[in-house]
């Protein structure tokens, strides 16, 4: 692809650049964000790496701001810019949480986090897709998000994809920085391709696992049966053709401090692990457990740091994110792998880490997002699946994703991924959160969940710090009982126990008794909160 006049620049290219892009001809397209930013049009499709707020492009989103900015473009219909975007996950807000700021969002896909963004989602200005990340990328590939695209390629579903890298290699392939996501289908999808390479960072190259992405009939099966095992290259091939421009970037990501660890967080983690000291025990699994998956946030935190002090040696992980504990496990001596897609430190921890390269580089690997949350490689190698819902209901069914049922907070992410195919699916909350104006005015053990994303049918462990419901082979009436008295708080086990037994007499009595539920009294609790900023209730009359 010839560059366009505009693209014409007299930018020098660093020592740092020079020493990262191996592929000379790459130098000759060195461009600065600001002469890039005005060729975005409005309706655009654009790509960007990123997940879990690590490893996405800064430079130039934060140019295309700029200009709609400086420009007042939003101010008048005739100019206004708004961009379908599509990310891996989610990026930082200095740069996502801005654009929705400014409305300059249309759709998103397919997982977020920001106040702003958010908040544009659910005042009906954003279309958000959710969709659980192992399938996303191949959807991206197969044209689904492009249906109503009225411009451009027809077999390239983005008119850009803009990447961060940390390295180019001699064939103008794309080495990435701390994740990689669905940056490998973003490439393969996009028209236009626009690589910051961040000399911030240093060269990761020998990090990640890397592997094309085909269309059926052609899908190749994955060939791993332990964490460690390598099937692709560790670069990202693309056609060099089709990248129009090279910016250097020296931004770190913006990921802030993590969540602290509280008392009740400390008390999940120990529960956990006296679980599966027992399941050791009992001979359902090996001393060095299986491979472990853990979500984000500070329960997770807590029990990776938990685990670091535990009985377990030799532990495997295969999961989305690594977070800081992670390093406390490794330190540890009982960590002895980790793969994910995404490694999401503190400043801190990622300054111990990079400081110490030496001692983690061959202990670690990034693979797509397709790839470390695939359900075929998730059965296969019987994970422990760990993460954390908004609510459970008293028979095990999950809402993730929609505050009282219509609010969105982030999105589904890869849970559901892990939690329908893990050897072990664990759900973790509190039992309670506070409300305005009550300090447990919110039960996360409720009669029935408001949005189901994982069902029944896939939870085998409910925890919270009150205790933990072992649900394996429960009928939905044994189920009940069980996780109100081990997992509710102690302020809902009456309204949740009476709840529950006048549901069993009133559908007994008219031969519905499976699944027990007084629908006119379902969501009692819930509406109880939106009328009285607390799901106590005085009764269910």
């Amino acid at each position: 692809m010839k560059l366009t006049p505009t693209l014409r620049s007299a930018q020098v290219a660093s020592a740092a650049l020079k020493e990262r892009v191996r592929r000379p001809g790459y130098l000759s397209k060195l461009k600065t964000p600001a002469e890039l930013a005005p060729l975005f049009k409005n309706d655009d499709y654009i790509g960007w790496s990123g997940f879990t707020g690590v490893g996405y492009p800064k430079a130039t989103p934060t140019a295309i701001a700029d200009h709609v900015e400086a420009n007042n473009l939003q101010d008048d219909p005739a100019t206004k810019k708004k961009f379908n975007l599509f990310v891996g996950a989610s990026v930082g807000p200095e740069v996502e949480d801005r654009w929705a700021r400014l409305d300059m969002i249309a759709r998103r896909y397919p997982h977020q986090v920001g106040k702003e963004i958010a908040k544009g989602i659910n005042a009906g200005r954003i279309n958000f897709a959710d969709k659980h990340l192992s399938m996303f990328p191949q959807d991206l590939t197969y044209g689904y998000y492009s249906l109503k695209k009225k411009h451009g390629d027809p077999n390239k579903p983005l008119d850009w994809a803009i990447v961060e890298a940390t390295a180019i290699t001699e064939d103008g392939w794309i080495v990435p920085g701390m994740s990689v996501g669905a940056t490998p289908e973003l490439l393969q999808s996009a028209e236009k391709i626009i690589i910051e390479v961040n000399t911030l960072l240093p060269n990761l190259e020998g990090l990640h696992d890397i592997n094309q992405s085909f269309l059926p009939p052609h899908r190749q099966p994955y060939l791993i049966s332990h964490p460690s095992d390598r099937i692709g290259t560790t670069a990202i091939p693309i056609d060099p053709e089709r990248v129009v421009a090279i910016v250097e970037s020296r931004l770190a990501d913006n990921t802030g401090v993590n969540a602290p660890e509280t008392q009740w967080s400390r008390d999940i983690a120990q529960h956990l692990i006296e679980f599966l000291s027992d399941e050791v025990s009992a001979g359902r699994m090996p001393k060095s457990l299986l491979p472990l998956q853990s979500g984000i946030g500070n329960v997770a935190n807590s029990i990776i740091g938990g685990l670091a002090n535990g009985p377990f040696d030799q532990v495997q992980v295969w999961t989305e994110v690594l977070q800081d504990t992670f390093i406390q496990f490794f330190d540890s001596g009982k960590l002895e792998f980790a793969t994910a897609t995404s490694i999401r430190f503190s400043p801190d921890g990622f300054e111990h880490l990079l400081k110490n390269w030496e001692t983690y580089k061959n202990r670690l690997v990034l693979r797509s997002q397709q790839v470390a949350n695939s359900p075929e490689i998730i059965r296969r190698l019987g994970v422990i699946a760990m993460n954390t819902p908004l609510e459970v209901d008293i028979y095990a069914h999950a809402n993730s994703t929609n505050a009282l049922g219509s609010r969105m907070l982030n999105g589904l992410g890869g849970s559901a991924d892990f939690l329908r195919n893990a050897k072990l699916s664990i759900m973790h909350t509190p039992s309670s959160r506070p409300s305005k104006t009550d300090p447990t005015g919110i039960s996360c053990i409720v009669p029935f969940a408001t949005h189901i994303d994982q069902t029944e049918h896939d939870l085998d462990v409910v925890v919270t710090e009150q205790g933990l419901a072992d649900l394996r082979g429960l009928a939905p009436r044994e189920r009940a009982p069980l996780i109100i008295q081990k997992c509710a708080h102690p302020d809902y086990r009456d309204i949740l126990m009476e709840y529950y037994d006048r549901a069993l007499h009133e559908c007994l009595a008219r031969g519905a008794g499976h699944q027990p539920h007084m629908l006119r009294n379902a969501f009692k609790m819930q509406t109880n909160l939106m009328d009285n900023g607390t799901m106590k209730i005085k009764n269910w009359d």
